[in-house]
């Protein structure tokens, strides 16, 4: 990946980007009014969409502290926007150890594997704490000879520079393969970053999955899921009813249109944990 930019909440950083250098005094009325109406226009549209589901039933429910002890290991991916904005960017897992992540690639890289975002202007918030990570840990799922990510391989892991106290507990290390190819079942999706289409912080869904796929991409399978999704809504832990994890969202198939489920055409992906992605984490939460 190439050098790390400076942290985007840097004085310097911030500097460049909001000191109007190459505004002339008489173009900044002008400037400003066109500023307040892209205001207002995201305004409406904000308020136009903040409630909108992706599909007729909206089950969200605010997580509460009891959901927090019983889904172990949920915390949020916070990073600096490009604007120099703290945001809580996706659903990240403390899972096997104190001090390693499992969250999605593409919060790294695009769909060509180029990077998009440095590790450094990231960390994990759990349970009230923030936490680090050593950028120099970062391994994603596709293969070195892959030209693109996909759903089964839009995996990655991340090691904290200091490990969580032993008061935060992890999710115990996941293991999905007995699951059968083609299985129907019901799901609870947890969200601890929430979704931009929601007014709450983080939140849980009792939902379905329709179908699993053959496996593909490291011998891992995707499930077609019908939990509502948004954007921040990346890496939310998909759990069965009695609490076990198996398998964390990816993407949803169309995130602007609120329509009934449809197998081919809308809904959710996530990919199972198995495969390789259950190999690393074996792997890695073996190693000090």
């Amino acid at each position: 990946m190439p050098k790390p930019l400076a942290p985007m909440n840097s004085p310097a950083r911030r500097q460049r980007l909001l000191t109007p250098a190459n505004l002339r005094p008489a173009a900044l009325p002008a400037a400003l009014l066109m500023l307040m109406l892209l205001g207002a226009t995201l305004a409406r549209i904000g308020a136009q969409t903040v409630h909108a589901a992706l599909y007729a039933a909206d089950r969200r429910q605010a997580m509460t502290e009891a959901d927090a002890s019983r889904f172990a290991g949920a915390g949020v991916l916070m990073c600096y926007s490009d604007f120099g904005t703290l945001e809580r960017a996706a659903a990240a897992w403390l899972i096997g150890s104190h001090d390693l992540v499992v969250m999605n690639a593409h919060n790294f890289v695009d769909r060509r594997l180029a990077p998009t975002h440095p590790v450094t202007n990231c960390f994990f918030r759990i349970a009230g704490g923030d936490y680090y990570f050593n950028e120099d840990s970062l391994r994603i799922g596709a293969s070195v000879e892959s030209k693109a990510l996909h759903i089964t391989d839009d995996w990655a892991l991340l090691r904290l520079l200091q490990p969580t106290p032993e008061t935060i507990k992890p999710q115990p290390a996941p293991d999905a393969s007995d699951i059968a190819t083609g299985a129907r079942f019901k799901v609870v999706m947890v969200s601890p970053a929430g979704h931009s289409n929601t007014s709450l912080v983080a939140t849980t869904e009792s939902c379905e999955v329709y179908r699993v796929d053959e496996p593909s991409e490291g011998h891992t399978r995707r499930v077609r899921h019908d939990c509502n999704d948004g954007y921040g809504g990346s890496g939310s832990g998909l759990f069965t009813e009695d609490g076990r994890l198996i398998a964390m969202h990816s993407a949803s198939l169309d995130m602007n249109q609120k329509r009934p489920f449809d197998i081919e055409t809308h809904y959710g992906s996530a990919m199972l944990f198995e495969g390789e992605l259950a190999e690393a984490i074996r792997d890695a939460a073996s190693k000090p």
